[in-house]
């Protein structure tokens, strides 16, 4: 591309600022400036349907006219749009932002450029500012007009309704009407206007900000959403249509989506001639790799969507803008183009650091003037933009001028991420497009790739983006639940023993945790002699990153040894157990638990020597831990089979149970030992969340390391192989998380009957308060995909909660009533037959409970009919019938004899569960799949309140509960600590801490005090603990699952 290398300066080397546009140079490099000469004027059509003319010279990049436009906008996220036309021959391609306008706008005077949405997130929560949201309803609008975005009649009505109440406000059928009639959305607007309007009458209230968030939920679910299509024929000379998506590309037939190949499937691009081919990656079960060829009109289509691929590949899928290639000395082959500009992922970073000033803009179309963000998004420092009052611009650029649109970091050739976007932060409210976390790796592809030659290879995917996260200030609001704790024996405490005197509400009891091994008798360690020992660590941060994969690969091993060790030792004195299932459990568990002992000998070895522990005089070489974890990655590959089968062996063990009394009795007992500290089938999936685990160290690594260090390559290395590992088992991730979890539930409800079905999905489950002829009386609620069923707990030994009732979500309707009621909080739900009032503890807790009904609602139209009856009435037929007769004080007991698992369950009163139906609060299947992802180990040190001196503990952090070992060779915990209901904070200096990295734990009257040996371990300790004290939003944390695909 003729770049001219340029090396730092002095000034660049010792932290002067340099002026810079959005870099696609090396770190320390500086482009030529914006070159000068003749003005050329060329006008831009903007989305609100207002042109705009701009002048730029004539020589200037593309890149220099796109940030002339985000400026004239105030639009920090411009990396999602670009700039359109219609090149000589009447083909609309994007304008590169690397050439000269001059050399692409042949007759500007003649040319409307057209300023679009380019590349569409998967998820539209992702766009962090209020006038991003806005610009992309505004494509969606268009799209619709013109004919793109096809969809049915009740979703284009529902999209319209919400563009007419972000444009004139609240329902009024006269000016409805009236404003439909001048307006047309849609072709064949006319027969839909009676449906828009009755749609319109349901938004009454709702801001225009808030419109559009509701418009882009809805128009992401389409299947044309963002969708470009691009003729094409196949081998058999089919007509089809290409796109390319964030996902990968996709094959149309018509409007149709009949094939899509994922980014992770993908192993090159290229075209010839008019042939556009796409080589897949080998499929697992066969030796050859498939190159599928399709046939476009001619060549410049068919480079021209060759350049989109290389795009959204790079921006979705890439860390950071890619290197560009070196130019050869003789003779080129192939296209140089390549992606220029920040990723998603520079994006997502730059706007969470929240580097630029939050203002006000206005709505071109709209009568109401939006001043306040989305309420239901969190907040920004960026949620508004500039208030615009120009109505044209020009824009000049003379000699030695910078593009607009950015200065650049102040960075030498070291500088991280970041470091850059901290330089990003101190410039001020200055232009807003400049990089953050535009540090490029030695390691990294480029994605500029030739026309034959391969553009995806083994490349790192960007980081999935995590949950907003709440300050330090008390997150929740007032529990309804004392504290738990474990006996007064200590070590003989029963299994999962709870840090609280009793469930009870009503129970008060003194001090908690009044085991020897726990309380402050137990010999505390010595403040000095703690100190001591934690200045001899290493400070790096790659050192206590390391060393999380060291504390949670004990963990982890502990976990794998209670199916290879404990539960197989039980089944051995025991033939219950058909001899296939136990031929698909436990050979496809010893040779992981065989491999992650040898990994964890490896990574211990290898702090030893970085802690300098067996020899001193090392430096440098040891001090990493890429290559440990590239080499065992690519070890894990040849052990993808036995993955492969724990999906197999859970359902296989679950079917096993139902048909079995015998084995249902003997999985009952095992998980009553007090090594089984989860439900037994969690175990079974241990190993698929582990691989998501080494999945956001690596991203860490990555982040944390400048391109530079000698350990940066392995690291992305790595990282590029167990991202391919994890996309591969996504689908069956989720899947089996939503299959244990409704087992798990089955477990904890008695009346109910094939609750297990394809199809059914767990939503959330929660306390709410039923109100009656009695007045307001606590039920718990189970919210699925189909319906919604409400319980009570029964008064038996089992502490199950009995099913009173159901409602199917097919025609369900839901308001809410607190006037017509005098009940803060309250919903009215009604069902084809059956209404029922119910009122949450808090208004939060509510707007979940309401987000998520009415989300389910959505899908059970969507669905073929009316759930299924599963209310049991009598005993399953496989049980027998004696089961049934053990019992005869009430009806709670009758029904919950319905098995012995169920009947005899004593442990089942500690589940998540009864710590909602006792807290008073909720958690959704979104915060269980979050909790997954947060999993944490390693030791902290723990003081009382009214204590003095610190204990050192093994704390172990899964599913919302801390888990308390005296060392990490104990088999089983001494305790456990759930954490919903519970506020995360830093103590204030009147509680007399005067300790670093100490956080503090209370509910009620019971406060702990917790003491990490580092700044990252603290941070990562309140990272995982915030997760589970305050449940993520419910769009945010999908978005976060969904990037595991990518």
């Amino acid at each position: 591309m003729g770049e001219i290398e340029q090396r730092p300066t002095p000034g660049s080397r010792l932290g002067a600022p340099e002026n810079s546009g959005i870099s696609t140079l090396e770190h320390g490099q500086k482009p030529p400036p914006t070159p000068s000469g003749k003005l050329m004027s060329i006008k831009i059509q903007m989305l609100d349907d207002t042109q705009e003319a701009f002048e730029v010279p004539q020589r200037a990049p593309g890149k220099v006219l796109l940030d002339a436009v985000c400026n004239h906008l105030n639009l920090v996220e411009g990396d999602y749009f670009g700039l359109e036309f219609p090149d000589h021959k009447k083909i609309t391609v994007w304008l590169d932002l690397l050439k000269p306008i001059v050399k692409q706008i042949r007759r500007p005077k003649h040319v409307v450029v057209k300023f679009v949405v380019k590349f569409f997130p998967p998820d539209h929560t992702q766009l962090q500012e209020e006038l991003t949201r806005y610009l992309f309803a505004l494509q969606v609008k268009q799209d619709l007009a013109q004919g793109r975005l096809t969809c049915n009649d009740t979703s284009a009505a529902l999209l319209i309704s919400h563009i007419v109440q972000s444009e004139i406000g609240d329902f009024d059928e006269a000016s409805d009407r009236e404003h439909l009639a001048k307006n047309k959305y849609i072709p064949q607007q006319d027969a839909l206007e009676d449906k828009i309007v009755e749609f319109h009458h349901n938004h009454i209230g709702q801001t225009p900000a808030e419109s559009d968030f509701q418009l882009l939920e809805i128009a992401r679910r389409l299947e044309m959403y963002g969708i470009r299509l691009h003729p094409a024929k196949d081998r058999e000379g089919t007509k089809i249509n290409l796109a390319v998506a964030n996902t990968g590309i996709l094959v149309f037939q018509g409007f149709t989506k009949i094939n899509a190949f994922n980014w992770a499937k993908v192993r090159k691009l290229s075209f010839k001639r008019k042939r556009f081919l796409i080589k897949l990656r080998p499929d697992v079960n066969s030796s050859y790799q498939d190159t599928l060829e399709f046939l476009m009109a001619s060549r410049d289509f068919c480079k021209s969507f060759w350049k989109i691929c290389v795009e959204h590949h790079a921006f979705f899928r890439l860390f950071e803008e890619p290197k560009p290639k070196p130019k050869p000395v003789l003779f080129s082959r192939g296209s140089s183009f390549r992606f220029s500009g920040r990723t998603q992922k520079q994006v997502l970073d730059y706007v969470k650091e929240g580097g630029h000033k939050k203002v006000q803009f206005e709505r071109k179309h709209s009568k109401i003037h939006s001043i306040r963000s989305l309420a239901t998004q969190p907040s920004e420092p960026n949620s508004e933009v500039l208030k615009q009052t120009q109505q044209s611009v020009s824009v000049t650029l003379g000699e030695g001028s910078e593009p607009p649109g950015g200065q650049s970091c102040p960075q030498g050739g070291d500088v991280t991420a970041a470091s850059a976007e901290d330089a990003e932060r101190q410039r001020g409210p200055g232009p807003s497009r400049s990089p953050a976390g535009s540090a490029k790796g030695d390691g990294a592809s480029g994605a500029a790739a030739e026309e034959d030659e391969e553009l995806v290879k083994d490349r790192p995917q960007q980081s999935r983006p995590r949950p907003p996260q709440p300050s330090t200030g008390s997150l929740t609001g007032s529990p309804h639940l004392s504290e738990l704790s474990i006996n007064s024996q200590g070590g003989t405490a029963p299994t999962n023993a709870i840090l609280s005197p009793n469930l009870s509400p009503d129970t008060k009891q003194a001090s908690p945790l009044v085991s020897p091994l726990l309380n402050d008798q137990a010999g505390p360690r010595a403040e000095d002699e703690d100190d001591g020992r934690r200045k001899r660590f290493p400070t790096d941060k790659a050192y206590f990153i390391a060393k999380e994969v060291s504390t949670t690969e004990r963990t982890y091993l502990k976990d794998l040894e209670v199916i290879t060790s404990w539960f197989q030792s039980t089944v051995s004195k025991d033939d219950s157990m058909p001899e296939t299932l136990k031929s698909l459990i436990f050979p496809n568990f010893e040779p992981l638990h065989k491999f992650h002992t040898n990994f964890l000998k490896e990574i211990e070895q290898r702090l030893a020597l970085w802690e300098g522990r067996s020899n001193a005089h090392i430096r440098g070489d040891y001090q990493r831990i890429g290559d440990v974890m590239l080499k065992n990655i690519q070890g894990m590959k040849q052990l993808a089979a036995h993955l492969w089968k724990h999906s197999e062996a859970l359902e296989a063990l679950e079917t096993g149970i139902r048909g079995s009394r015998r084995l249902e009795g003997l999985c009952r007992d095992f998980e009553l030992q007090k090594v089984c500290y989860l439900p037994l089938n969690t175990f079974l999936l241990r190993p698929l969340h582990r691989l998501m685990h080494y999945k956001q160290v690596l991203e860490r690594l990555c982040k944390h390391y400048p391109p530079s260090h000698t350990d940066f390559r392995d690291c992305r290395a790595a990282l590029a192989e167990i991202t391919e590992m994890v996309a591969q088992l996504h689908g069956t991730m989720i899947k089996m998380e939503n299959f244990q979890k409704l087992h798990e539930l089955k477990k904890d409800l008695i009346g109910v009957d094939n609750l297990v079905i394809p199809g059914r999905e767990f939503i959330r489950l929660g306390s709410l308060s039923k109100l009656s002829g009695k007045g307001l009386q606590q039920r718990m609620f189970f919210l699925f995909n189909d319906v919604l069923l409400y319980t009570s707990r029964g008064l038996t030994a089992s502490n199950q909660f009995k099913v009173h009732g159901q409602l199917p979500l097919y025609g369900m309707t839901m308001e809410e009533s607190e006037e017509e009621w005098g009940v803060p909080h309250c919903l009215t739900l009604r069902g084809q037959r059956q209404s029922i009032v119910v009122a949450a503890s808090s208004r939060p807790e509510m707007d979940k409970w309401v987000e998520d009904i009415q989300m389910a609602i959505d899908l059970a139209e969507k669905s073929s009919g009316p759930a299924p009856e599963f209310l049991a009435s009598s005993p399953p037929d496989n049980k027998s019938p004696e089961e049934a007769a053990g019992d005869q004080e009430s009806e709670d007991d009758l029904s919950a004899s319905r098995t012995s698992l169920e009947r005899q369950a004593p442990h089942r009163g500690n589940t998540m569960v009864h710590v909602c139906w006792h807290r008073n609060t909720s958690v959704s299947m979104v915060d269980f799949s979050v909790a997954v992802e947060n999993q944490l180990s390693g030791n902290l040190l723990r003081k009382f309140k009214n204590s003095n001196g610190w204990q050192k503990l093994w704390v172990v952090f899964t599913n919302f509960c801390l888990f308390f070992y005296k060392s990490h060779q104990d088999n089983h915990p001494l305790a456990s600590l759930p954490l919903l209901g519970y506020s995360l904070t830093i103590p204030s200096e009147s509680e007399d801490i005067h300790k670093d990295y100490v956080f503090k734990l209370h509910f009620k009257s019971h406060v702990y005090y917790f003491r990490a040996e580092s700044e990252y371990t603290f941070e990562r300790w309140m990272e995982v603990i915030r997760s589970a004290t305050s449940s993520a939003s419910r769009a945010h944390a999908l978005s976060h699952k969904e990037s595991h695909m990518y």
